[in-house]
């Protein structure tokens, strides 16, 4: 073959060869039989010692690191095969998912004041002049150091259409006659957990479109307002592309007791997105790229304006040319700041350490209350002096960040549902991604209802302080409800009910061998399962597979056989300890090795230390 001839067919063959999805292995062995089939006439040493074999060994490791970066790299780009944080973080946001910080508990406080007694209508009443409004954002502070603000006014003096109060009261104090002197009046307001802040922002007077600034708090759950010194809002949106928001007006009209407040459907040409880092939790705002000079009022630029001036030009031209930089000013994403100084108010703070215990929340840092304009100083005094607060059940909702697996699984079925609630998937995605503010239940379950095919039944859990579940709070059903109502499908009904929860407790025997410790090797079965049957390990309605929990047993370091195995169901209150009220049998819920809850139902090991009981036999 003639040399000529010989390079055509090396070049033909270079050019058929795919070294993806290649080994280091793979590489050298191609290449060693590609340098001995076309140049065994000058190189017949291709042993790892020799030359050839050096250089091929070289070219092998390049094309090893570049296969496997490549690869590396179409795995980034899905969510599913993403395991870099950054990466996941962008593909889990282009999803739609917004990405949250720590979510803040709330709490039903009860406020109590000490009211002098009058008589109305030949009836002891508490004095409602003397009666006050305990304003919101009033703070209390629960025995751990957790803040807590109050989120809505409480107006000890409202009657309802009859005459009567809203707040309950009885006897506190009796004269010499046996008659009410003073009354203990109640009034109970929901508590949200975390701090309000203030920041303000110098903004210079230049043009940035898109501007992003970043608050210095992290586990930001709620921004509350933010103005500037000309005394324009801005309002956060889901997008820069929504020019509407709704605002909630006081309803003064007949129906108010009805219907307290209504809703308003409003411009905003100044208006933000917020995004919040998960690596550092801090949370920014993005503004529009509007610029508030110019005097846009058309959906797009007269193009007039954006056309680049012809100055000097001669009387033929062969094309206009567009500005590009001038579309940018258009206000159809909103208004930039310029000039000014933003105000921002914002409530932060949260995580599972806010779920304060019941009667926990007993003092108040700030007390913020209004009287009638002709109330005495003293009893003003008096009534501010007598105020005493406690949450009868332990606040709930507070949650961690959420991790980035439940981001990924998240992000899956929250891409596909188009900000509808169309699936299961796309309904317990929607209730995952609430808002922090609202609160954020723990775990959820969705079946059918047997008795509305239209209709699915929604089982939620909360946790508290130490981790334990209990009941979500009614707070925390209503701000569900009313997140989820306008992204269900009109024909759709929704049942919100709490998840019952099955407390168990996992009693096994064991043949240790003569070589073992039996104590330690106790311990360590014990912490092999209490890591098992975690409870981030489970879901509602989701069984537990005995062969598991055995198989852990049995492949223990020490452990020759299993004598006995048993799981039962714990109620009531035993040993001071308390159990939920929860009853099912084990034995006729075992089917084939799998231990099934009634429908809606989690299984929780909540005293793990006093629940794990191992015998050495």
């Amino acid at each position: 073959m003639s040399s000529s001839k010989k390079n055509q067919v090396k070049s033909m063959r270079a050019n058929q060869r795919s070294y993806l999805n290649k080994d280091f292995s793979a590489f050298r062995a191609e290449l060693t039989q590609y340098g001995q089939t076309y140049f065994s006439d000058k190189i017949t040493d291709f042993s790892e010692n020799g030359l050839a074999g050096m250089f091929i060994e070289m070219s092998a490791y390049v094309g090893d690191v570049m296969s496997y970066y490549l690869d590396h790299q179409f795995s980034e780009l899905n969510i599913l095969t993403a395991v870099e944080s950054d990466n996941i973080e962008k593909l889990v946001r282009s999803a739609g998912v917004k990405i949250q910080g720590a979510s803040p508990a709330s709490a039903k406080v009860d406020f109590y004041l000490e009211i002098p007694a009058i008589v109305r209508e030949n009836e002891y009443v508490p004095d409602f002049i003397k009666m006050p409004t305990i304003v919101a954002g009033t703070l209390l502070t629960s025995t751990t150091a957790i803040k807590f603000e109050l989120m809505e006014d409480l107006v000890f003096s409202a009657v309802d259409s009859q005459g009567k109060f809203l707040a309950s009261y009885k006897t506190m104090k009796v004269n010499a006659e046996g008659n009410p002197s003073t009354f203990s009046v109640k009034l109970t307001g929901v508590c949200i957990s975390g701090i309000t802040s203030s920041e303000s922002f110098n903004i210079p007077d230049s043009f940035v479109p898109f501007r992003s600034i970043t608050l210095s708090n992290s586990n930001v759950s709620d921004i509350i307002s933010v103005t500037d010194t000309d005394g324009n809002a801005y309002y956060e949106v889901s997008a820069l592309t929504q020019d509407t928001v709704f605002k909630r007006v006081i309803n003064s009209l007949s129906d108010s007791n009805l219907v307290s407040e209504n809703l308003e459907m409003i411009p905003a040409p100044r208006r933000f997105v917020i995004s919040t880092s998960r690596s550092s939790g801090l949370t920014s705002l993005r503004f529009g790229g509007g610029d508030a000079l110019s005097t846009d009022d058309d959906i797009m630029p007269d193009p007039s304006e954006i056309a680049i001036p012809l100055y000097g030009k001669a009387s033929t031209i062969s094309r206009f040319t567009l500005d590009p930089n001038k579309l940018l000013k258009t206000r159809t994403l909103g208004i930039a700041p310029r000039n000014t100084t933003l105000s921002i108010r914002y409530r932060s703070g949260g995580g599972l350490s806010h779920n304060s215990g019941a009667k926990s929340i007993t003092s108040v840092s700030n007390l913020i209350t209004k009287f009638s304009s002709g109330t005495p100083s003293s009893s003003i005094s008096a009534v501010r002096t007598s105020l005493e607060v406690s949450n009868p059940k332990e606040a709930s909702g507070g949650e961690a960040a959420m991790t980035l697996s439940e981001l990924k699984s998240t992000a899956l079925s929250y891409r596909n549902s188009q900000s509808r609630i169309v699936t299961k998937e796309d309904l317990i995605a929607r209730i995952y991604s609430m808002p922090s503010n609202f609160g954020r239940v723990f775990r959820v379950g969705v079946r059918d209802n047997p008795n509305n095919p239209l209709a699915s039944v929604v089982a939620i859990i909360s946790r508290n302080r130490g981790g334990s579940l209990i009941v979500s709070p009614d707070s925390l059903k209503e701000n569900l409800k009313t997140y989820i109502n306008q992204y269900r499908l009109i024909s759709d009904a929704l049942d919100i009910v709490d998840a019952k929860v099955l407390n168990i407790r996992v009693e096994y025997g064991v043949v240790i061998n003569s070589e073992s410790n039996n104590n330690l090797t106790i311990q360590n079965i014990n912490k092999s399962i209490q890591e098992y049957l975690l409870i981030d390990n489970f879901q509602i309605d989701q069984p537990i597979v005995t062969s598991d929990l055995i198989n852990i047993i049995i492949n223990s370091r020490g452990v020759v056989s299993i004598v006995d195995f048993k799981i039962s169901n714990l109620t009531g209150t035993i040993k001071d300890r308390p159990y939920s009220n929860e009853n099912f049998s084990v034995a006729s819920s075992t089917d084939r090795g799998l231990i099934i809850p009634p429908q809606g139902s989690i299984f929780e090991l909540k005293y793990p230390n006093d629940d794990i009981i191992g015998v050495a036999r």
